[in-house]
């Protein structure tokens, strides 16, 4: 009897001891037939979906920027710093070498915890499994569902190990652990903390993030760095522990601060905003729609499928050329809130009335998002107007950064108005290929793109289109028309006759046409159109790229049409590029998150004028810049290699334009108000040469000073069959030569 009632307590033990561990395996043999609910499939662990960034490169291949839902570039095994591996091991899974997703040591106290519910137990999370969790994450769940879940995990982690090494499994685990302020994966986290790579952390650098792993949400960096300073020096003496460190070393690390260089990504930072907006929203947008990803079967989502679109920007222009504009445009918006102190209209010039202000910040405001909200809510037109007249407080723009203050919205769209404008674009003649593009001041404040977006009228940037009428019939630099003014009849009838904008009456002699280029002379131009017809330059304009609509009127001449930078360079180019226009291109390739190429892009080309003719307008265009109204080039930035251009002022003012030609590069500058009744009194300021032209020579400067650009000063090549054309007007130009150059040096005195 004794014996039976000892076999008894006997099998009872062994049921206690062993009954747990029966149970766990009937519910894991159970959930792996997925009786409770369903598994990952094979192929979904060997293509786990990740929603992954998609990235843009320049041509030198640095990332200009990313699009994302999540903040997410993966990387492999082999990319992530040896530190990281070590210390992740160390802190979070010792024998993640030894077990196959289920650490055996560790299951007594997960078991504990799965039985009492307490899940917190004990810890005994591997690091496939806590990878299991992250790739199929919980959802809210009663604590037995929560127990069913954690068994589902671990039949995930053993399937997980089954299909991947433990090198692709920590790489794995790595790219998708979201380590806060949008930093997703390891490769953002180091940016975005360290500003650094994966692959180059310092030992503490790398402690530090593998520390956030416990718990994000209580060791952050950025808003609990004592507590992520323990921790990490908690991560280091594991490292000790485990032997990838030695006492000493970890003596000297634990007293080290945590060192962030934090620099949160956002899209108005970093190089090329404007340029990575257009891209977005008028390429890619596009792009996507029309082409399925394979995998999906949908559309391609610009913010999730991990594309790489490697463009023709040149990360170290595009930096000068951002610099080129922020050292213009600060000087020069000085200048600008200097003389707006003196006008009684400011920023508004003082031809502008009452009325015509009301009219412009009612527009304005009718534009706001702040507007249509108000509008939205129900107030009435009289309720809106009251609101935007109250003082809030508000964090505006200055040129010395942003300023917190107190102001009504009323003010802040008048004080808006006083800032000028700007947009800048560099191609590469020969291949069409985009070099760098800036599109404003500043993108936070002003996303309006000035580049490709946006179109100003053009002033005399546009004369040369007329000049080429001429040498395309067979006209030569140096054919003489008389300086004299001259009428148009209009179709309607009437007669249109310009004056030049200076005021100078011509002096009735005869004149070049390069000295007229030069000079900029109204009488000359309206000369050829005369000869020639709007409609001829049209058709000319149009092969060189422009679409911007173009009225068919004798006042073209002048640079009346309203045209995009991006054009307006592109169609310049045809001139450097011997008579063959080539569509600008700003993207090379596309290519997957595998690395598979979607698509590769390559420019449509038409040849427009004869290499010979080419050549003759560069000479034209290079009076211009020799002894014309872009002499400063000389003067001040000192370039003096051969350069074409042609500088442009509208009237009032309202536009001052800059292009000029090199043989590898050719650059374009706009530069005004928001609205053309924003502007300097004086032409002094007011001019191409003063608002636009700076730029260019900035960034010209910038791009030969750097040799490994290796963009070179040599002269346009002349075509070997030139004939008998007429090239050096000296003998004509004498004078007039000596007269610019006076008046240029006074001028530079003046500047």
């Amino acid at each position: 009897m004794a014996s039976t009632k000892l076999s008894k307590y006997i099998k009872l033990t062994w049921l206690i001891i062993w009954g747990p561990f029966l149970v766990i395996f009937l519910l894991i043999t159970l959930i792996s037939f997925e009786l409770f609910f369903d598994l990952p499939s094979v192929e979904e662990l060997q293509n786990p979906k990740s929603n992954l960034a998609t990235v843009i490169y320049s041509s030198d291949l640095k990332t200009l920027g990313k699009y994302y839902s999540e903040n997410r570039v993966n990387v492999k095994y082999y990319q992530i710093d040896r530190d990281l591996i070590n210390a992740l091991i160390a802190t979070e899974d010792a024998r993640f070498n030894e077990h196959s997703g289920i650490d055996v040591k560790a299951l007594g106290r997960s078991v504990s915890g799965v039985l009492t519910g307490n899940l917190n137990k004990g810890g005994g999370s591997t690091i496939t499994q806590q990878l299991a969790k992250m790739m199929f994450p919980r959802k809210k769940l009663s604590k037995p569902q929560m127990i069913l879940q954690k068994l589902k995990e671990w039949v995930i982690a053993a399937r997980l190990e089954k299909n991947y090494t433990k090198d692709e499994i920590l790489a794995m685990y790595l790219n998708k652990f979201d380590f806060l302020h949008l930093a997703v994966g390891v490769k953002s986290a180091a940016q975005i903390y360290f500003n650094r790579g994966q692959d180059s952390l310092e030992i503490q650098q790398a402690a530090m993030l593998v520390g956030m792993a416990k718990n994000p949400a209580l060791f952050d960096p950025i808003r609990r760095p004592d507590t992520v300073l323990h921790r990490r020096n908690v991560v280091l003496y594991q490292m000790t522990r485990f032997g990838d460190l030695t006492k000493e070393k970890y003596d000297s690390l634990k007293k080290l601060p945590l060192g962030l260089v934090y620099r949160p990504e956002d899209h108005n930072d970093g190089l090329a905003p404007y340029f990575r907006e257009y891209l977005r929203e008028y390429f890619l947008k596009k792009w996507c729609a029309n082409h399925i990803n394979s995998e999906t079967g949908k559309p391609y989502n610009i913010y999730k499928d991990g594309l790489r679109i490697f463009t023709t920007i040149d990360s170290r222009m595009q930096q000068y050329a951002e610099e080129a504009v922020h050292e213009h445009m600060t000087d020069l918006q000085k200048a600008f809130t200097n003389e707006c102190k003196t006008k009684k209209n400011a920023p508004f010039a003082w031809n502008v009335n009452k009325e015509q202000i009301e009219n412009i910040m009612m527009s304005s405001m009718r534009r706001s998002d702040r507007y249509h909200f108000l509008k939205d809510s129900g107030l009435t037109k009289e309720q809106i107007l009251a609101e935007f007249k109250k003082p809030v407080k508000m964090t505006v723009y200055s040129i010395r950064g942003d300023i917190d203050t107190t102001m009504s919205p009323w003010d802040s769209i008048r004080y808006y108005k006083s800032f000028l404008h700007t947009g800048f674009i560099s191609i590469e003649p020969s291949t069409g290929y985009v070099k760098a593009w800036v599109g404003g001041i500043n993108h936070k404040h002003f996303k309006f793109d000035h580049v490709k977006v946006g179109r100003r009228q053009v002033g005399s940037t546009f004369k040369p289109f007329v000049y080429a009428m001429a040498i395309q019939e067979g006209y030569s630099p140096c054919y003489q028309v008389p300086n004299v003014r001259t009428c148009i009849t209009t179709s309607e009838g009437t007669e249109w006759c310009p004056d030049n904008s200076d005021g100078d009456k011509g002096t009735g002699k005869m004149i070049t046409l390069r000295k007229a280029l030069a000079g900029s002379v109204n009488y000359v131009s309206a000369f050829l159109m005369k000869r020639f017809g709007p409609e001829a330059v049209i058709n000319l304009v149009r092969r060189m790229g422009i679409t911007a609509p173009i009225e068919a009127v004798p006042s073209i001449c002048l640079g009346t049409p309203d045209i995009s930078v991006f054009e307006m360079v592109a169609a310049n180019a045809t001139f450097a590029n011997k008579g063959t226009y080539i569509q600008p291109t700003f993207i090379t390739r596309i290519e997957d998150k595998n690395g598979k190429v979607l698509e590769e892009f390559f420019p449509t080309t038409d040849e427009v004028m004869s290499e010979e003719k080419a050549y003759v307008m560069i000479q034209l265009m290079r009076g211009v810049v020799d002894y014309g109204t872009g002499a400063r080039l000389r003067g001040k930035y000192k370039l003096f290699n051969e350069i074409a251009g042609k500088t442009g002022t509208t009237q009032y003012n309202a536009d001052g334009w800059f292009i000029g030609l090199t043989p590898e590069l050719v650059a374009g500058c706009w530069t005004g108000g928001e609205e053309r009744s924003v502007h300097f009194n004086s032409t002094n300021e007011g001019q191409g040469a003063s608002m636009a032209l700076p730029i260019w020579g900035k960034f010209f400067q910038k791009v030969y000073a750097d040799p490994h650009l290796k963009v070179s000063k040599n002269g346009f090549p002349k075509p070997a069959n030139m004939g008998n054309i007429e090239l050096d007007c000296s003998k004509y130009d004498q004078d007039t030569r000596e007269e610019f150059q006076k008046e240029e040096l006074n001028f530079e005195d003046y500047k």
